[in-house]
């Protein structure tokens, strides 16, 4: 039985394989191929309660699973939904459920690659920004998802000898996500989040980069100081401090090093560090 719609796979049915399985395989596939193209009709076997092919039964199931899925990305993409209108992000959403089902049972996984959905989208293409917003929602529904942490407290971190601190690597929270852009995505955001009323964005300010990270129970979204982006994600990927800060001052002479790690103390995100090793006296 699949759903409530009384489809039925008679006996699984099929020349039987070698195996013993009865073609399950090529049967699932088939049914996964045809249960997001309208086009196609039902796979073979598949009968109603009364014994025959049900062709209705069958296109209300997959209308059933298709509405399932963009409500998944409703949920998901609010201010990207927000943006560009009920209608258009229905439209938009099913012609992506359609190019990219599921491929885990895992629905927290699924519409990771909406985002990248969007920029091949012809339709948005006059919302050049809309891309990089979805970017960013899909990096909060991460940060809410990731594992837990403790973040340090400014008194730990005040115990580093001054003369550590340039050869020093942090370890972030598991819930940290970077996202650069050349538009005011955070603005954008803030402005269209939730029950907020939508002001007026000026598209044409500079780009925002976003920290978005769950050090707590809630995520938060911050927008970063320039060239912060590029050294975190340098830090991330665990360079010492100060060859993250000459990735911040070649992404931007505006960086600021001491903003840098008080923002990142602020919003709680460093839950360690590592120190080289001390060197011998007679070390080369």
């Amino acid at each position: 039985m699949i759903g409530s719609t009384g489809i039925t796979a008679s006996t699984l049915g099929g020349p039987r394989q070698a195996d013993g399985t009865c073609g399950l395989a090529t049967r699932q596939a088939d049914f996964a191929r045809a249960i997001l193209d309208p086009v196609k009709p039902p796979p073979a076997g598949l009968i109603g309660p009364d014994g025959h092919p049900s062709e209705k039964r069958f296109a209300v199931y997959r209308n059933n699973v298709v509405v399932g899925l963009i409500e998944t990305l409703k949920a998901a993409y609010p201010v990207v939904r927000r943006l560009v209108g009920e209608e258009f992000f229905s439209a938009m959403a099913r012609l992506y459920v359609v190019a990219e089902p599921p491929a885990s049972p895992i629905m927290l996984d699924y519409g990771a690659g909406f985002p990248a959905f969007i920029t091949r989208f012809e339709p948005a293409a006059v919302l050049a920004y809309l891309p990089d917003v979805g970017r960013l929602e899909r990096a909060w529904v991460e940060a809410y998802h990731a594992a837990e942490a403790s973040p340090l407290s400014p008194a730990a971190l005040g115990h580093v000898p001054p003369g550590d601190v340039p050869t020093m690597r942090l370890t972030l929270h598991p819930s940290v996500r970077i996202v650069r852009s050349a538009f005011p995505i955070v603005s954008i955001w803030q402005a269209n989040v939730g029950g907020n009323d939508a002001g007026t964005v000026d598209i044409d300010a500079g780009g925002e980069d976003a920290l978005v990270a769950r050090p707590e129970a809630e995520v938060e979204i911050r927008c970063l100081p320039a060239g912060a982006a590029a050294f975190m994600e340098a830090l991330r990927a665990g360079s010492p401090i100060v060859d993250a800060m000459k990735k911040g001052l070649f992404a931007s002479p505006r960086f600021d090093l001491a903003t840098a790690l008080r923002g990142m103390i602020e919003a709680n995100v460093i839950v360690g560090y590592d120190l080289p090793p001390v060197r011998s006296m007679g070390a080369a």
